[in-house]
């Protein structure tokens, strides 16, 4: 059996709008930010080894609630030299690969370019979690991240614990 209510309007007792609170929702901490921490690199992190390695960009955030989830963010420039075709890239925190996927240049000569990439991890702990960026060269031709190119040369990470 399924019921439906359906109003035009909901209005408290005396006759104004209503508040979850007055309507005895109780939003607690849901979908809040709890803590947001931030992690700057400014040293480049280069290579031409076809397996990951770890770079200098690393952040960490110790979340209050087994419940919470993290919310990262990730600012740098990837570079690929002349001839490369591929520099992948992958974000691992609490042994599991939280991003992987790649940046794709012509193969006519060197270019980089400035890169935003977004993750979110369920870590189910409220043990200190590092994330950490790796890279690898799909062609075995130099590859570089550097930090953002924005004014300041500074690479980000940004993470944000998003309470349950």
């Amino acid at each position: 059996m399924t019921s439906i209510i359906k109003v035009d309007t909901i209005q408290t007792s005396a006759g104004g709008t209503p508040t979850a609170a007055s309507l005895g929702i109780d939003l607690g901490n849901v979908g809040k930010i709890g803590q947001v921490v931030h992690a700057t690199n400014t040293t480049s992190t280069a290579t031409t080894s076809t397996s990951y390695v770890s770079t200098n960009f690393t952040g960490s955030i110790t979340p209050s609630a087994t419940s919470s989830k993290v919310f990262g963010m990730l600012q740098c420039r990837p570079y690929v030299s002349a001839g490369g075709t591929e520099m992948w890239l992958k974000i691992t925190g609490g042994g599991r690969t939280q991003w992987q996927g790649y940046t794709a240049f012509s193969s006519a000569g060197a270019m980089a370019q400035n890169m935003t990439v977004t993750f979110e991890d369920v870590p189910n702990s409220t043990s200190s979690i590092t994330y950490i960026v790796e890279i690898k060269s799909a062609s075995g031709n130099n590859v570089i991240l550097h930090p953002n190119g924005g004014n300041d040369g500074t690479g980000r990470i940004t993470l944000m614990e998003v309470l349950a």
